[in-house]
C-alpha cells in the first residue's frame, strides 16, 4: 500500500486498526480542525489547529488521545513576522517523514490576510518529541497576490522533496524544497485557483499521476460551512492538474470528493496518508457545528480516480 516515493515512515496497516469500512467509527478526543496524520512504529499521530501545534494520538487510528502541544510557550518570531498574531494560535500543520525525520510544517497567520509565514519544526521522531524550531519557510505580505499558509510536503516519482500551499487569492502554489535544509528555492508554480475560496491544498502520487486534493469554499463557519474537498490529476508535479472532466484546476475546476451531509456539514482541511487514508475535519450539525475529526479508508476506481 505504500505509494512511489512515499515520505511515511511505514505503510499503515489495515489489520491494526478497525479501519476496514470505508468511514472509521472514531472515539475519544475528537475536536479537530485542519488535520495531518502520520504512522510511526505502531503509533498513529495527529497535529491540527491550534495552540502552539496542538496534537493527538492513537494506537488503533481510531481512538484518540490528546498530546502535549510542540511549542506550549509559542515562538518568538511569529509575531516579528506576523506581528498581528496572538502569540500562540498555529493552523494547518503538516506532518511528514522523509530521511529518517520528522518534518512538521505550519502556518501562522491572521483571518483575511496575507501577512503570513509557514514555519518547520523537525525531531528524531515524533514519540521523541525532541521538536527543534527551525525557523521561517516561506512568507507573504500584502504586497504578495498568494499566502504562505497550508503547506504540504510532497515527494515527486524521483524522491524529490516539494512544497505545496496557499489559500484564497491568486490559489494554491507549489515550490522545489533542498532536500538538506527542507526549505524551498526556485520557481514559482501556480497550480490551482477559482474565484471562490480554494485552500488546503494535498499532492499525492500513484500510479503515474500527481492527485491535487483542495478545499473550496468557505470554512470556520459552524453548519454555515460550504467547505468541499475536490480534486484533479497531471503526470507532472508541475500541472496542469485536471479534473474528471479535463477542466484545469487553474480555471476553477475540481472533481467533488466530499461535498458533506446532513450530519457532517463543510468537510475540509485534508490530509492524506501514502494514497490510502484521508484525514479531513467536518462540522456536526448534532453538537452545534463543532468540527470534528473523519478518517476514511480512500479507494481508486479502475480508471485511477479516488472515491470513498
Amino acid at each position: 500500500m505504500t505509494k512511489v516515493g512515499s515520505i511515511e515512515n511505514a505503510p499503515w496497516d489495515p489489520s491494526t486498526t478497525n479501519g476496514a469500512a470505508n468511514h472509521w467509527a472514531l472515539s475519544g478526543n475528537l475536536v479537530t480542525h485542519d488535520p495531518t496524520i502520520g504512522y510511526e512504529n505502531g503509533t498513529w499521530w495527529l497535529f491540527q489547529t491550534g495552540p502552539g501545534i496542538y496534537g493527538k494520538w492513537s494506537s488503533d487510528g481510531v481512538n484518540w488521545n490528546g498530546a502535549a502541544p510542540i511549542f506550549p510557550n509559542g515562538l518568538n518570531w511569529w509575531q516579528q513576522y506576523v506581528p498581528e498574531h496572538d502569540g500562540m494560535d498555529i493552523w494547518a500543520p503538516e506532518l511528514k517523514h522523509y530521511n529518517g525525520r520528522a518534518y512538521l510544517y505550519y502556518s501562522v497567520s491572521t483571518f483575511g490576510s496575507r501577512v503570513s509565514a509557514i514555519g518547520l519544526a523537525s525531531a528524531s521522531s515524533v514519540s521523541a518529541g525532541d521538536w527543534q524550531d527551525e525557523g521561517v519557510v516561506v512568507n507573504t505580505t500584502n504586497s504578495n497576490n498568494y499566502n504562505a499558509i497550508d503547506p504540504d510536503l510532497v515527494l515527486d516519482k524521483n524522491g524529490a522533496p516539494w512544497l505545496v500551499f496557499g489559500s484564497w487569492n491568486s490559489g494554491i502554489k507549489l515550490k522545489r524544497i533542498n532536500p538538506i535544509t527542507m526549505k524551498p528555492y526556485g520557481s514559482l508554480y501556480s497550480l490551482a485557483s477559482r474565484s471562490g475560496g480554494i485552500e488546503a491544498p494535498t499532492v499525492i502520487y500513484r500510479q503515474g499521476y500527481y492527485y491535487l486534493f483542495v478545499s473550496i469554499g468557505k470554512c470556520c463557519a459552524g453548519v454555515d460551512s460550504t467547505y468541499q474537498i475536490a480534486y484533479g490529476r497531471s503526470t507532472d508535479i508541475r500541472g496542469p492538474y485536471l479534473d474528471k472532466n479535463g477542466v484545469d484546476m487553474m480555471s476553477s475546476g475540481g472533481s467533488i470528493l466530499d461535498a458533506g451531509n446532513n450530519v457532517w456539514v463543510g468537510p475540509g482541511g485534508q490530509d492524506i496518508l501514502n494514497t490510502d487514508v484521508i484525514v479531513r475535519h467536518a462540522y456536526d450539525a448534532n453538537d452545534n457545528g463543532t468540527p470534528k475529526l473523519l478518517i476514511s479508508t480512500l479507494n481508486w476506481d479502475s480508471s485511477g480516480w479516488p472515491r470513498y
